[in-house]
């Protein structure tokens, strides 16, 4: 199974990923990170906004497919991938990396709240960014850096992230409880420029092939109304 490699490792050259992604396409079967599922819309939600730009900010595991799929969805006007969860001077890959900085890799999402709400973004996350049950782990990586949670913005989104998590368990939606962490007040800081757009930047390479490119499809399969082909980047802006 391929695991995050070290900022050396992960600039490998472009033949051998290819090469490597085309093996692991045809010879391993699904795994879990690939698994997503229909869940019902939020009961409750934040109120219709003329606002034209809000923010939101998840963790779900490893910011490269995070940040893919968001950039992929209508109504988000860019995605960028950071830390969230500890202090500025440890907000670097290294350090967070250990898991001992209080950080997850965690993405800030801008959207148009006229265009799609706070908890279309939850829903999205829920079903296709991760599995909300595993805890301090997403598939291959693991590690409170790649914990699930939700850092809400103001009252409002947090009201929106509690009630919709008390609604999926409820309802028992997944097979195991639910471990998705909700902290306030806790500032987000973007990550290194070379993790910016990285999905896009690197679509052979193994571990984006593996665990990544399925996240993009099942946003496509599950929430056609939301899918958009060409992702709005970083690097545009």
């Amino acid at each position: 199974m391929f695991t995050k490699a070290s900022p050396i490792l992960r600039f490998v050259s472009v033949v051998a990923a290819m090469m490597v992604a085309t093996v692991v396409m045809r010879a391993v079967p699904p795994t879990s990170q690939e698994q997503a599922q229909v869940i019902p819309p939020p009961a409750v939600d934040m109120p219709a906004s003329q606002n034209a730009t809000d923010t939101a900010v998840l963790a779900g595991g490893c910011f490269w497919g995070v940040q893919g799929v968001y950039q992929h969805m209508k109504g988000v006007t860019a995605a960028v991938s950071g830390y969230a969860g500890g202090s500025q001077n440890s907000a670097q890959y290294d350090a967070v990396s250990s898991g001992g900085t209080g950080h997850a890799e965690s993405v800030q999402i801008t959207f148009d709240p006229r265009q799609i709400s706070y908890g279309r973004l939850l829903q999205v996350f829920f079903s296709v960014v991760h599995d909300p049950t595993q805890l301090n782990r997403q598939g291959p990586d693991v590690g409170t850096q790649y914990r699930s949670a939700i850092f809400p913005a103001n009252a409002e989104q947090e009201k929106v992230a509690r009630a919709y998590i008390a609604q999926l368990s409820q309802a028992r939606v997944f097979r195991a409880a639910l471990v998705t962490k909700i902290e306030t007040a806790r500032p987000f800081f973007p990550a290194e420029k070379y993790h910016q757009d990285y999905l896009t930047k690197n679509p052979q390479q193994p571990y984006i092939v593996f665990n990544d490119l399925p996240k993009i499809e099942n946003l496509k399969r599950l929430f056609p109304d939301l899918y958009r082909a060409v992702p709005v980047l970083v690097g545009s802006k």
